[in-house]
């Protein structure tokens, strides 16, 4: 059974599978997760708790032992399987599918992973034992635009409330390190009475800790959002990241898009088409996100500025590789935000 990260508390509280399998992108919130689970079992009565490491060479026969039997003292346990490679190998997928298809009554078993590189593993048959027989959570990033409202969801655990303009400055100093937000709203329960915080208040407490990566420049660029787009772009630059790194990347994307792009219009669906050109499911939301806001010649184009950027940055070519990043923010801006509009 899948379950998002905030339908776990509820189905913790009624019930508790043989099985869960925890995965995804934030580690914080899969952390959560996993104690959530952790400490239910512990409630229920799986009072031993077996934590196991599947690292290189990892000898499977352990994991059957240990599922296989209870505590030196009888207690019923929990084994926490911790997978950080987040594919489990030939012997491994054996071991999993085994147990899958009969749980120990008198264990929980815990699987936590980042999430799996590459495509069509969430159809392999390991993954598919372990969602047949227990419950999945996939732990999603949390975007930008999600942001203020996961902010303004933890200061309401601490009696804490803010206006829109408050959580807004906020997301921009935490946006990309999602830790630092927990701990920024941690810092504000101690520091701030309970009630509405004002902007002045959060202004003296909260450090700068927004961290930026490829994923939330390239997801900015293609949802048109320029002022985001350029302050990442500026987050990246002072961070030391290479022109001819992103425009590299870019590039690549693009390519795959444009293709994606041309290939839909002889009625082929996006979806069909992501795997064969190497968009993986983190990239594939703001892949759609580009496809219906962008059409074959506006990504050929931008394909071609992106091989002029490179070159620019390789010294290959004149002009400045930043400026003309920012130059295809602007093309690509949503006209919400001043800028002119593609189309």
């Amino acid at each position: 059974m899948p379950l998002r990260p905030q339908q776990l508390e509820a189905h913790l509280a009624k019930s508790l599978s043989p099985l869960y399998t925890i995965y995804g992108d934030e580690p914080l919130l899969a952390l959560e997760a996993a104690d959530a689970v952790r400490a239910a079992a512990r409630a229920r009565g799986f009072s031993e708790r077996e934590v196991l490491f599947v690292q290189q060479r990892f000898d499977w026969s352990a994991f059957v032992e240990a599922t296989a039997s209870l505590s030196l003292f009888g207690a019923r346990k929990l084994v926490d399987l911790r997978i950080p490679g987040a594919k489990p190998g030939t012997q491994g997928s054996a071991a999993l599918q085994r147990y899958a298809s009969r749980p120990n009554p008198d264990a929980v078993l815990l699987v936590t992973m980042p999430r799996p590189e590459g495509s069509g593993w969430w159809k392999s048959a390991w993954f598919s034992a372990l969602e047949s027989a227990g419950t999945v959570v996939e732990v999603k990033a949390v975007t930008r635009a999600q942001l203020p409202a996961w902010i303004d969801s933890r200061l309401r655990r601490h009696g804490l409330a803010a206006q829109p303009e408050v959580l807004d400055y906020l997301a921009d100093r935490v946006e990309g390190n999602l830790l630092a937000a927990h701990q920024e709203v941690q810092k504000l329960a101690l520091l701030a009475p309970a009630g509405r915080l004002t902007l002045e208040q959060v202004e003296s407490a909260v450090a700068n800790v927004a961290r930026f990566d490829f994923d939330v420049l390239a997801d900015a660029l293609y949802a048109g959002r320029f002022a985001h787009f350029c302050r990442a772009l500026d987050g990246l630059r002072g961070e030391g990241e290479s022109p001819a790194a992103l425009a590299w990347r870019f590039g690549e994307e693009l390519v795959a898009l444009a293709r994606i792009r041309e290939a839909m219009t002889e009625g082929r669906r996006p979806e069909q088409l992501f795997a064969a050109h190497r968009l993986w499911r983190p990239a594939q939301a703001r892949a759609e996100r580009a496809l219906r806001r962008l059409g074959p010649a506006q990504l050929r184009a931008a394909v071609t500025r992106m091989a002029r950027i490179e070159r620019q940055a390789k010294g290959v070519a004149t002009g400045n590789p930043w400026d003309e990043l920012i130059a295809l923010g602007l093309e690509f801006a949503d006209g919400t935000e001043g800028a002119r509009k593609i189309g």
